[in-house]
């Protein structure tokens, strides 16, 4: 292990006091991989464990908390008959060494067209054959407000350590903090503060749950992304105003959806300095914030948290190299695998569905052989 690779394998203690014992994260990544009926399997198992014996934590691909705020492939967490299926991907995470962090999210205007599509406005997504959803009713908010404590109940149950609430990535939390997605004239919208309500209240709910039925420290992170390309939509002023309030909630981390840590702001931020920096210096001293992005090599991991962030999270990395932490442990950077074979997928335990995906998209991930 060179010297400077240190400081990622140095453990870290989040505010609820929990201690990861490195700060390298499992970025959630999407597998399509769960049973039709929501339920977790053998496969995603398989994935997850084979990914788990580095890492500090890790944070599962979503899991609705709504049949039809979800998506096919996707696990739920909406009923208790999913309980033992959700305990075993829990304890398969967490026999590795790593904590283990079940996403929850319902998928608003972005879910599949043929059900009931809704969103905190009637305003479709930009691109071309969009659906125009329904605006959700008051009363529907605060039920989605409850199916979120619930299946905080269930992560509860199930024995994971954690849940992340993805409010990033254009899913409905972000729909309802978006000035795009969000048009609304009561108490859910109208100016960038009401805009807030619906996270706030949700993350009020999901440490309401978490109060009353764990018995042991419990971590809830949130999952958000700080600007959309659309007119109107979110800006850097925006987010930087926001996490100023998110830091107030007594979260256990903010996590920064990115596609490159590196990235700077494209609007609302007169600055030179990358988003991750920016929401950092703002505070980064008050609740702990994970970057993730093209992170890839060592190499990057260093570059990442010389940004000053404590955490980092790796997704892409480690489906090509599930055992990267160990490698760069033992000083085996060099033997870091950085492309896919398409005879990997076995020995990787790669499911089926993210297999075709990976197949499917040129150039998502480096595969040998492909132009």
């Amino acid at each position: 292990m060179t010297k400077s690779v240190q400081p990622m394998l140095e453990p870290f203690t989040l505010p609820n006091g929990i201690k990861l014992k490195n700060r390298i994260v499992m970025a959630p990544m999407t597998h399509s991989a769960s049973l039709a009926d929501g339920a977790v399997s053998d496969a995603e198992i398989k994935y997850y464990a084979r990914r788990a014996n580095g890492v500090g934590m890790l944070i599962t691909a979503a899991a609705g908390v709504t049949a039809s705020g979800s998506f096919p492939g996707t696990a739920l967490a909406d009923r208790d008959e999913l309980i033992p299926g959700l305990s075993r991907l829990a304890s398969a995470i967490k026999s590795e060494g790593a904590k283990a962090i079940l996403q929850i999210v319902h998928g608003g205007r972005k879910c599949f067209p043929g059900g009931d599509l809704v969103s905190a406005s009637a305003i479709p997504e930009e691109k071309e054959g969009a659906v125009v959803p329904r605006e959700l009713t008051d009363s529907e908010i605060t039920g989605i407000i409850r199916a979120f404590g619930e299946a905080t109940r269930r992560a509860i149950e199930a024995g994971f350590d954690g849940v992340e609430l993805h409010g990033a990535n254009g899913f409905l939390i972000h729909q309802f903090f978006s000035p795009h997605s969000n048009r609304r004239t009561d108490r859910w919208g109208g100016t960038l503060e009401k805009r807030m309500t619906f996270p706030l209240e949700l993350i009020g709910e999901v440490q309401r749950v978490v109060r009353e039925h764990a018995k042991e420290p419990f971590i809830v992170g949130y999952r958000l992304s700080p600007e959309e390309p659309e007119t109107p939509g979110i800006t850097m002023a925006d987010t930087l105003a926001f996490v100023e309030v998110l830091a107030g909630q007594g979260l256990d981390y903010l996590h920064i959806s990115l596609n490159d840590f590196r990235s700077v702001p494209r609007r609302g931020a007169d600055d030179s300095r990358t988003r991750l920096e920016l929401i950092q210096e703002l505070v980064g001293s008050r609740v702990p914030v994970i970057g993730v992005g093209a992170i890839r090599t060592a190499q990057d991991a260093v570059q990442a948290l010389g940004s000053g962030i404590p955490l980092i999270a790796i997704g892409r990395a480690l489906i090509i190299e599930p055992d990267w932490v160990a490698k760069v442990a033992q000083g085996r950077e060099h033997e870091l695998r950085m492309a896919l074979s398409k005879s990997d997928q076995e020995s990787l335990a790669i499911p089926d569905s993210l297999w075709k995906m990976i197949l499917a998209v040129p150039g998502w991930f480096p595969v040998e052989g492909e132009a």
